[in-house]
């Protein structure tokens, strides 16, 4: 049940017909409830430090609106649903009324995970909860273990990516209703998937925010961010803001049963104070948890490894941080294409060999594109505490078509790519039809209208002028309209690929059965690690088992390569053992051109762009 202090519309126990309100709203003097349907009003009790509260009678179902001094009314900042969109009236909702079966769930623990981040909106033809909950024993089978949703909650236009949302406690009423989001949650839970949900605490959207309207303080002109005003955690009157991000963290855990977060862009969360936000919204959730594990992730531009530190060394207890670095290193190797923030890795066998040993690969040298120091050191850090990816939803946008990485590399490269992904310590990341090559982009849309239109079409192609062939003046050419209903649906999977693409599905299957049940990959154990490079586009990397079950990944980006001198340790098998190919990216079966061997004693052949997997046997030493 809420607290006396939480936020928004609440139905009192027992008494389903009586709503405790609650809204802060320091400078005004009078706040009153007024009900949509006969437009009565309600005067709310001014308490302490800003606060109005009150219960009146209003069921379930209620539409509402807050009228500040007499004035204009604006929806509750901490609705439950607008039913009408961020403009129209709140509703009260009744959380309890849903019946979960999720009561033995245990949570979600750092390691063993295998993320798929999923977009709602452009996930089905449909693009609702209910049509994306009929899919969730696909992503099982697949070997997801947890769904990872872009934020869900209300923003205004017709569709979006969700980061400019501006009711962060109304789930969006284009998904469905509230217990249609729990209803996919409860079944993700029930096939053993957990579900984490991309949370934007940096900013809020340009159309339909009211916070100011009820207080000044929201935001801050001290610090900057991309995408609007900064959110005041540090400044005058903070502390009911820093409540009510802490609350609304807590409330996703509490009310929907989700396992955890996405914290999305924390580098502008801009606290000075002595005590981080970050630290109070992560510890609001692990409350709100109980006994349930939850896992909490972070995008963090600069790479500040601090914040998967415990809050006692420093940190703010976050369990894992995107790799952009590795990523970048991905791209180039696969593509060629080292432009604008890709002009800081060159793709080569010693990066990817360092990004899965070490995670980040500037943890605080100099990086020549923001001229400065990037990164904080890292190297103690497990493997766990990284998440990895080929793609991700800002990744495959960031670019002129919103093309996919299979799209612009060849099939061999982005076989081995996947399976280095997939079979590496840190934890994985798939963007949604990743898994059958989905043939449809994924472009940057928003359903603005009019001159915020306009604006953001400007905005986004003055973004992606970093990049030679749009600052020559093609993007007029190559750019979709964000605001453009086709850029939404151009974007949507095609699930018949599954499919079509059957051996591209098969192969993330078996990859993904590899990680989990080989005990060598299980462990995501990066200290026993090692790597070395064999070419200018291959290299080798030993997983060193227990009493010599060693794994050893050979992965060649370039042109056949052959070993006929081979002065490398880590290719030599564990003594009375031979290595034994255990998969390769050639398989027939995965798309390739065939497998080839690896003798004991005759040089070996690396196949064009592949990855071939061996592992020691035992007893076989000539």
């Amino acid at each position: 049940m809420p607290s006396a202090h939480a936020l928004g519309a609440h139905l009192c126990p027992n008494h389903s017909d009586l709503t405790t309100f609650r809204v802060w709203a320091p400078l005004a003097q009078q706040v009153d409830v007024v009900l949509s349907a006969t437009q009565e009003v309600f005067p709310l009790s001014a308490t302490d430090a800003g606060y109005f509260t009150g219960a009146i009678e209003a069921p379930a179902g209620t539409r509402y609106r807050y009228r500040i001094d007499g004035g204009e009314a604006f929806p509750d900042p901490a609705s439950r649903f607008q039913p009408e969109g961020p403009h129209g009236p709140s509703e009260v909702m009744d959380p309890f009324s849903f019946r979960w079966t999720d009561a033995e769930w245990p949570g979600i623990s750092r390691h063993g995970q295998v993320l798929y981040e999923m977009h709602v909106g452009t996930f089905t033809p449909e693009g609702t909860y209910a049509a994306a909950q009929k899919l969730l024993p696909v992503l099982r089978e697949l070997g997801i273990t947890a769904i990872e949703l872009m934020p869900v909650n209300e923003f205004d236009g017709r569709f979006g990516w969700g980061y400019d949302g501006v009711n962060l406690f109304s789930p969006s009423r284009w998904y469905g209703r509230p217990d249609e989001l729990r209803a996919f949650i409860n079944q993700a839970h029930a096939l053993g998937l957990a579900v984490i949900l991309d949370v934007v605490y940096n900013h809020l959207g340009p159309s339909g925010n009211y916070l100011s309207k009820f207080s000044p303080y929201y935001f801050t002109e001290k610090y900057a961010t991309e995408w609007g005003d900064a959110i005041n955690f540090d400044g005058e009157e903070s502390q009911p803001v820093r409540e009510f991000f802490a609350q609304n963290a807590a409330y996703w855990i509490r009310e929907f049963h989700v396992d955890g977060f996405r914290l999305d862009a924390t580098q502008s969360i801009h606290d000075a104070g002595p005590r981080h936000i970050l630290i109070d919204i992560v510890e609001a959730a692990r409350s709100a948890a109980g006994g349930r594990c939850i896992w909490v992730t972070a995008e963090n531009e600069p790479q500040d490894s601090r914040l998967v530190r415990p809050v006692d060394k420093g940190g703010c207890g976050i369990d894992a941080l995107w790799n952009d670095d590795l990523h970048h290193s991905f791209k180039v190797a696969a593509t060629g294409m080292a432009e604008a923030y890709f002009s800081q890795t060159r793709g080569t066998p010693q990066e990817l060999i360092s990004g899965t040993r070490w995670g980040y690969l500037y943890q605080g040298q100099h990086y020549a594109w923001q001229n400065q120091r990037r990164g904080r050191p890292a190297l103690d850090l497990p493997a766990n505490a990284f998440i990895s990816f080929l793609q991700n939803h800002d990744q495959i946008a960031n670019s002129a078509r919103g093309q996919r990485l299979h799209a612009l590399t060849t099939p061999g490269r982005m076989r081995a790519l996947t399976a280095l992904l997939l079979l590496s310590p840190a934890t994985p990341l798939l963007f949604q039809g990743q898994e059958f090559a989905a043939s449809s982009p994924f472009l940057y849309f928003a359903g603005h209208e009019g001159e915020l239109a306009s604006k953001v079409r400007a905005g986004r192609a003055e973004f992606l002028r970093q990049f030679p062939g749009l600052a020559a003046g093609d993007e007029t050419q190559l750019l979709s309209d964000p605001s453009s209903e086709s850029t939404f649906l151009r974007s949507k999977l095609l699930h018949e690929e599954r499919t079509i693409n059957a051996h591209v599905f098969a192969m993330h299957k078996e990859l993904l059965r590899l990680r989990r049940e080989d005990p060598v990959f299980s462990s995501q154990d990066a200290s026993r690690l090692h790597g070395a490079v064999l070419g200018a586009e291959a290299f080798a990397l030993r997983f060193m088992g227990h009493e010599g079950d060693d794994r050893l990944l050979l992965v060649n980006l370039g042109p056949a390569l052959s070993l006929a001198v081979m002065p490398e340790p880590l290719l030599a098998p564990p003594e009375q053992a031979q290595w034994e190919q255990f998969w390769s990216s050639e398989d027939p079966r995965w798309g390739g051109n065939g497998r080839c061997d690896f003798p004991a004693n005759a040089p070996w052949t690396l196949p064009a762009h592949s990855l071939v997997g061996l592992t020691a046997q035992k007893g076989a030493e000539d």
